[in-house]
């Protein structure tokens, strides 16, 4: 079996360096979104609650306040569930990056644990055949396994992602109806 060169690690250290500096750069992307949405909810929340209070400080009775307490509800429950659907997405996509580079990253792993076992089954003894084969096995059952975990991990993000919508969606058409039935009381 051949050793492992200067080249070879050099090369393996350049794509770790890589692989870390994109991962890096990701993380700061998704904080900087992160950060922005916070920021644009803030302000947009701050602006909000100043025309909320001086159109409630400008009713002339109790039915009128309770009328635009109605109406201001709604718009703040959207916006909340817009922020928070905007935060899994946020989340989300750093989740995916993240996958793809640990998929990268066995699948190249994968692809020198073959090339060194074939190089280890060239120079082995005679009779060595079966040692060879049953961790070629091993190596193959665990590829399985990694794809069945991967492949029910993405199916559990789709079925939180659907179930996310769902619920947002029903709190939206909750408050609405909330709404409006106040807003009939209320007139």
């Amino acid at each position: 079996m051949t050793a492992f060169t200067p080249e070879q690690f050099a090369a393996t250290n350049k794509a770790n360096i890589e692989t870390l500096l994109s991962l890096t750069n990701s993380a700061f992307a998704n904080a900087e979104r992160l950060a922005a949405l916070n920021l644009n909810t803030a302000r947009s929340i701050l602006e909000d609650s100043v025309a909320s209070t001086k159109a409630l400080m400008g009713a002339k009775d109790l039915q009128e306040v309770l009328s635009l307490q109605s109406s201001l509800a709604q718009p703040l429950v959207e916006k909340a569930v817009a922020y928070a659907r905007s935060v899994y997405e946020i989340a989300s996509q750093s989740q995916e990056e993240l996958s793809k580079v640990v998929e990268g990253q066995v699948a190249e792993m994968n692809k020198g644990v073959a090339v060194a076992l074939d190089k280890a089954a060239k120079s082995a003894p005679a009779g060595s055949d079966v040692a060879v084969a049953a961790v070629k096995s091993a190596i193959a059952a665990a590829n399985s396994a990694y794809d069945s975990f991967s492949k029910a991990a993405k199916q559990a993000t789709e079925l939180a992602e659907a179930n996310v919508a769902a619920a947002t969606s029903a709190t939206v058409k909750a408050v609405s109806t909330t709404t409006k039935t106040a807003a009939k009381k209320a007139a």
